[in-house]
């Protein structure tokens, strides 16, 4: 998997699960863009989950429309896509109709709406879009039904776009991820109890980590995935097998 003289743009790439799709694509040759909240790269120096050694960062607020539309970063060609943004709002936020919308806007409407605006770049390099969903997508998530509803979104998202877009030359697919330790999580990983309880519902019996999501991205973004078109990859330990 050489991405020598390839150009990558990860959509919240600045830490946690994004972060390590960034530098997988870096350690394999590809000159690598991220984005993130902050207001530039030095703001993420003592961030656990966080190394933009050789990534070039821009700020961008993706729960903003107007954002995304003024956003300058362009390209004529854009190799690789990586949709890695995402919220998720806890004691029960969610349900209130903000809370639902600000979820919604982060992890569902920001996906199209920078799926389309680096459209004619991806195409132009026959490209690929990667989004990432979540296996929230396919179960329940009693506390979080705005991150539930934008992750089965997301799934169909990919696959109504890979449909739409492989005529242009653009392969669109996914990867939901399953319990990995980031700042996301940490609301069950730092929680014995609760960590303990959800390994037990997992085949393998441990978390996974940001390099295993990288590597099925990394698939989907190669020449070994050519022929693989609207599709999710579940990466999960099984974790949804039950």
């Amino acid at each position: 998997m050489d991405f020598s003289g390839k150009t990558v743009l990860v959509i919240g790439g600045s830490s946690g699960i994004g972060n390590g799709v960034a530098q997988a694509f870096r350690s394999r040759g590809a000159t690598v863009h991220v984005s993130g909240t902050r207001a530039d790269a030095a703001a993420y120096a003592d961030e656990k989950g966080s190394d933009l050694t050789g990534l070039d960062y821009a700020r961008l607020d993706v729960s903003d429309e107007a954002s995304i539309a003024a956003w300058p970063l362009a390209f004529d060609r854009l190799d690789v896509l990586v949709l890695s943004q995402g919220a998720v709002l806890y004691k029960r936020r969610e349900f209130e109709p903000a809370g639902f919308r600000a979820v919604m806007d982060v992890n569902l409407n920001s996906l199209m709406s920078l799926a389309w605006k680096y459209h004619d770049a991806v195409a132009n390099a026959r490209g690929s879009i990667i989004t990432i969903s979540s296996v929230g997508a396919f179960r329940a998530t009693r506390g979080n039904p705005g991150y539930a509803a934008s992750k089965a979104g997301a799934v169909h998202l990919t696959r109504t776009l890979g449909d739409a877009w492989a005529a242009d030359g653009i392969r669109v697919n996914g990867v939901a991820p399953g319990l990995v330790e980031t700042k996301m999580t940490a609301v069950t990983t730092g929680r014995p109890d609760r960590l303990a309880e959800r390994l037990d519902g997992i085949p393998l019996k441990r978390l996974g980590t940001v390099d295993e999501i990288a590597g099925a991205v990394l698939f989907l973004a190669s020449p070994l995935a050519s022929y693989v078109i609207g599709q999710t990859i579940r990466v999960d330990g099984g974790r949804s097998l039950a």
